[in-house]
């Protein structure tokens, strides 16, 4: 077996256990306030992080480019109260076009 299995099966592995614990954590802590707020939260910080790794990250390095010019468009978009079409159209079409004219 090498590396790359021995990480796929001790991943699986732990990922098991988590879950598996998960399911015996009493109802009372998960029903908790403060824990139901931080469990709404934790999508849209995962998502804000993605966007922004994906936006200013290339491998192993930072880069500035048209694609911080498109979620900045979506951003004022969204300040604005935009539709959510229009906040991906209008960030597509800024970073098409910034890249075009490149």
């Amino acid at each position: 077996m090498n590396e790359i299995w021995i990480g796929v099966v001790g991943t699986s592995a732990i990922l098991f256990t988590l879950r598996y614990l998960g399911h015996s954590v009493p109802e009372k802590f998960l029903t908790n306030p403060r824990m139901l707020r931080i469990n709404t939260l934790i999508p849209v910080v995962l998502l804000s992080a993605l966007v922004a790794v994906q936006t200013v990250a290339e491998k192993s390095k930072l880069v500035i480019d048209q694609r911080l010019a498109g979620v900045a468009v979506a951003m004022i978009a969204l300040a604005l109260k935009a539709p959510y079409f229009v906040v991906v159209i209008s960030a597509a079409l800024t970073s098409a076009l910034l890249y075009h004219f490149k």
